[in-house]
């Protein structure tokens, strides 16, 4: 279900506060816009551009040096595709591979077929048929094929699409994937499908309308000097399938591996026996203040059960789809470098917190119950923090602006893993819950399980439910499972390109059968010669063995520096 409301009335359900509605400094929306038709995006682009400069020019002191510019929504920067734009590129161009190894498959095929009818062809032509009307012919059969193909692949694929469900993240939210056929799709899979039908059917129509009228028929279309060009373009097919199969492979490999290698990175935390949920109070009518008092009374009364070891909350989880909140900060002491940027990541948190988690704390102390709005303001930052904005290498005592104040820091905690698994280092700071939570943040309860997590789960939902019926708990799971939503692209796209790759490999494998077995079949009357004159059986195993492996090293030698290739393509979105 979706629910849409006014963006001014956001303030009176308590999602985000009056001011930051009225702020011209708070940027929390996203524009979005439909182009009138004939527009180039070049020519909106420019609008936006140029109504950008005449807001800094009215309101140079919130708006001036920032500028705007437009995004088709596939390239945008926030939401599904921001996620999934790079392995779906490596998806499409591996599909694209398994069409070119399809289309190879067929077209030796129709070559075979085309060989088999060449004394046909010759009759006709003989009889006064054009040689550019039996290349027509033929490209007409392949193209009933391809319709035929087409037409079956549109059905599979409505069964298929369903499947790609299996492939999100588990999660007690349900998460759709609107993916359907419409016309855009239905004509460019018609479009590929008569690209299809020209790549396949071409090399068969040229060598039916080249082929020698004479030889043919005093041949009887087979064997001889006039099989050798066709036998050859074949086996030229045949290692091109092979090569692509080996790019297919490799790509599925080097996303599995990533997968493999990002499942394993060390997060810097403690996932085991962590239960996460999110509370959404303000849609229950709470204000800040009474946010923050049923967070503490909760978890009182969650620590006083037998099955539960630690609680705390923040203001979000780590490793979800989405990067967490920033805030612009000015370090006492430190001068920024031109363009620097200085909005830092950021989590909200109530004490407590770095001991569920098992994050060390390297140096003073943890957040207390008494970092509250009557106390100095107060932060802990993370290593990476210390050693990019404090040169000293100390930073007990330093102070830090944000949020119109100045924060003193007080602990510094080891780093861990924030937006993504392979993320590199980067400079992380904590405020305590108390000081610093308001109206428009979040709030993330994390339970850590003394024993069976199950029985936590339980415990959870009936403290919760008995405090308030109307705070509802939807998305409650493990730690563990939760991270793996920074893992979704990495995980679709090896599980595609698996399936892919071994598509791939099991085309080609048909197309060098299909290849040996029709050689054989052409040199039946030379393998029965060879024979009668005391070759053994294991000697003509052994020719046909040595053809098919020559083919296949050749493939395999192409498709090694084509993997080359697409391993240095593919490198920035892999992890190593």
């Amino acid at each position: 279900f979706e629910v849409w409301i006014p963006v001014m009335m956001a303030s009176q359900l308590n999602a985000i506060p009056d001011w930051m509605v009225r702020d011209r400094q708070s940027r929390i929306l996203l524009g979005v816009a439909r182009m009138k038709k004939g527009v180039t995006i070049q020519q909106a682009r420019a609008e936006v551009a140029a109504l950008a400069h005449q807001i800094a020019r009215i309101e140079p002191a919130t708006n001036q040096g920032i500028s705007a510019t437009l995004l088709p929504l596939w390239q945008g920067h926030f939401g599904a595709q921001a996620t999934m734009l790079g392995p779906l590129r490596v998806l499409m161009a591996v599909c694209a591979v398994v069409l070119l190894i399809v289309c190879a498959n067929v077209a030796n095929l129709l070559l075979a077929r085309t060989m088999a009818r060449q004394q046909e062809f010759a009759m006709r032509i003989a009889l006064g048929a054009g040689r550019i009307r039996l290349a027509r012919q033929l490209l007409t059969e392949s193209l009933i094929l391809a319709v035929f193909g087409g037409l079956a692949g549109v059905l599979l694929s409505q069964w298929m699409i369903h499947s790609l469900g299996y492939l999100v993240p588990r999660s007690e939210l349900p998460m759709a994937l609107d993916v359907r056929m419409n016309g855009d799709i239905l004509a460019f899979s018609i479009l590929l499908c008569v690209a299809a039908c020209v790549l396949s059917g071409i090399a068969p129509a040229l060598q039916s309308a080249r082929a020698d009228l004479n030889e043919v028929l005093k041949q009887g279309g087979r064997g001889g000097s006039s099989a050798a060009k066709p036998r050859r373009i074949r086996s030229t097919l045949v290692i091109a399938e092979v090569a692509m199969a080996l790019v297919a492979i490799i790509s599925a490999g080097l996303f599995a591996r990533s997968f493999q290698i990002a499942r394993q990175i060390n997060p810097g935390f403690d996932t085991h026996n962590v239960i996460v949920t999110h509370l959404y109070l303000s849609a229950a009518g709470y204000s800040v203040p009474d946010r923050k008092l049923f967070c503490q009374r909760l978890r009182q009364r969650l620590e006083s059960e037998p099955g539960i070891a630690a609680v705390t909350y923040a203001d979000m989880i780590p490793l979800g789809f989405y990067p967490g909140p920033w805030e612009p900060l000015e370090v006492e002491g430190y001068v920024p470098g031109q363009s620097e940027n200085m909005q830092i990541y950021r989590n909200v948190v109530a004490p407590g917190y770095f001991g569920v988690l098992g994050i060390p704390l390297l140096d003073g102390r943890d957040f207390t119950e008494q970092d509250d709005l009557a106390s100095q303001r107060v932060m802990i930052v993370n290593e990476t923090f210390v050693r990019r904005y404090f040169r000293a290498g100390f930073a007990i005592g330093r102070r830090v602006h944000g949020w119109g104040q100045w924060f003193t820091v007080v602990g510094v905690v080891k780093d861990s893993k924030y937006q993504t698994p392979n993320e590199s280092p980067l400079p992380y700071f904590y405020v305590p819950f108390r000081q610093v939570y308001r109206a428009d943040l979040g709030i993330a309860l994390y339970v850590r399980a003394a024993g069976d997590i199950n029985q936590a789960f339980g415990t959870m939902r009936s403290e919760i439910r008995s405090m308030d019926a109307n705070v509802g708990v939807y998305d409650a799971m493990p730690l563990a499972e939760f991270i793996t939503a920074s893992l979704f692209a990495q995980k679709m796209a090896a599980t595609l390109l698996a399936g892919l790759g071994i598509f791939a490999l099991v085309l080609a494998a048909v197309g060098l059968y299909s290849v040996m077995a029709y050689s054989i079949t052409q040199r039946t009357e030379e393998i029965g010669i060879r024979m009668a004159l005391g070759a053994r059986s294991r000697d003509v195993l052994g020719l046909m063995i040595r053809q098919g492996m020559g083919l296949t090293i050749a493939g395999l030698a192409v498709g090694a520096a084509g993997a080359f290739a697409v391993t240095r393509l593919a490198s920035p979105l892999l992890v190593h």
